[in-house]
């Protein structure tokens, strides 16, 4: 819906503000048997960390469902170096993997962390590997740690160190105001890209990583904006009468999918960074929108209702020819397509509220991953393992995320406010 703009109040700043660290992590649930793991305290002898990396790196895992951090009050003894590590210990706690290490200062100012994995019950080495940085990089350093460890030992790419997008509304002199943030993944670090008194929706991340594209009301109707994420320099897409949203980069960043009323009725476009030119790619009298793209960018999904009811749609962007992939239930929309290019996620409908479902395409299978309700704007780890969605808890808007098995779960509510539109970045 379209609404008149009376006032607008534009902030665009890009360096980290922790007076708006507004996210807090709530784990409600993980795997039945989670992988025992300790992280035994990385530290720089003789001088002190501005950050604990071994404590973000057990919360990184933590989160993930798959694994039980040792609590360090628990532990036996503090290993830094492999030497120190004595397997009986460990094995009288239960553990069954430890990663130990220390920092040291580079002569040229830069930290440097030496980090092992061990695993306890086969008294061997798994890895041992170097990560440099700077003081202000301590956050990034200890990701990388947990990116890892969890890739070694799941098999699976970790994704501690990719990022969040969200918008958060928030009640300033009787009157909402609307943020555009960027976090890190676990809503440490955030940053503020723009602060409007009006709406902000969509947000999209390029493939690079390096831009955000969302929707903005700022200009008197909706309109889209990209901006970079290093100097926030913004460019302004479109700026048609009616619906202007949904943003959607393609694959190889060349161009951009996205939902236009300029010509009656909400359809699908593609628009091109290279010509500017705009594309109609859908033609038909029913509501066509929210794009994304198949992994190959040669086809798209989308939601439709020309069949009677929310459901959601393929189009090969070529041959223009489409075909329904939901049958399941009488709404399914917000599409999102999981890294295995063959896990669908929606929002569905079932007995009358809204949840998170995915679907193999393949097989057809339907599973619903939530158990909140008003769940709504899917987004998928780059990994696949899991996504995340905003949802209510009480009268409140939070985030939440659940492993696609649906094994673990957790909350990340705003101290503040609501947040919702939440966007995962890729790698």
């Amino acid at each position: 819906m379209l609404k008149k703009i009376c006032r607008i109040l534009c902030l665009v700043l890009f360096m980290p503000l922790s007076a708006l660290a507004e996210l807090s992590i709530e784990i409600t649930s993980g795997v039945d048997n989670p992988t025992k793991i300790a992280i035994s305290p990385i530290l720089m002898k003789g001088a002190s960390l501005t950050e604990d990396i071994s404590v973000i790196v057990s919360a990184d895992l933590d989160r993930s469902g798959l694994f039980a951090a040792m609590s360090r009050s628990n532990m036996l003894s503090n290993p830094s170096a492999l030497s120190e590590v004595y397997y009986r210990d460990w094995r009288i706690v239960g553990m069954q993997y430890l990663v130990v290490g220390s920092v040291l200062r580079q002569s040229d100012g830069r930290l440097s962390a030496t980090f092992s994995l061990v695993e306890v019950t086969g008294e061997r080495v798994l890895f041992t590997h170097v990560v440099k940085g700077r003081d202000s990089e301590l956050r990034d350093i200890a990701h990388y740690i947990s990116d890892k460890v969890f890739y070694t030992i799941t098999g699976i790419k970790g994704a501690f160190s990719t990022r969040l997008a969200y918008v958060t509304a928030i009640n300033e002199g009787g009157r909402q105001v609307f943020r555009l943030m960027v976090s890190d993944a676990d809503g440490a670090r955030e940053r503020l890209m723009l602060k409007s008194k009006e709406p902000i929706m969509s947000p999209a991340w390029s493939p690079d990583g390096k831009e955000l594209a969302y929707v903005s009301f700022e200009t008197g109707r909706p309109a889209i904006f990209r901006q970079r994420l290093d100097n926030a320099k913004r460019e302004q897409l479109t700026n048609f009468k009616g619906l202007n949203g949904a943003p959607a980069w393609s694959p190889d960043g060349k161009s951009m999918a996205l939902v236009l009323s300029k010509d009656g009725n909400p359809e699908i476009y593609l628009y091109s960074f290279a010509t500017k030119a705009f594309t109609r790619l859908t033609r038909h009298f029913a509501i066509d929108t929210e794009p994304n793209w198949m992994r190959d960018g040669k086809s798209l999904i989308f939601t439709s209702d020309r069949g009677g009811s929310p459901q959601i749609y393929k189009l090969n962007i070529s041959s223009r020819k489409t075909e329904r992939l939901t049958f399941n239930g009488s709404y399914n929309a917000r599409p999102r397509l999981a890294a295995d290019n063959r896990t669908l996620v929606m929002v569905h409908r079932s007995q009358g509220l809204f949840h998170i479902a995915s679907q193999d395409l393949l097989t057809g299978d339907l599973r619903v991953l939530t158990q909140t309700r008003l769940d709504e704007s899917p987004t998928v780890a780059p990994n696949g393992a899991m996504l995340m969605y905003a949802t209510k808890r009480g009268n409140k808007g939070v985030l939440a995320a659940v492993s696609i098995d649906s094994g673990s779960r957790f909350l990340l509510p705003s101290r503040q406010g609501d947040v919702r539109e939440p966007a995962w970045s890729p790698f």
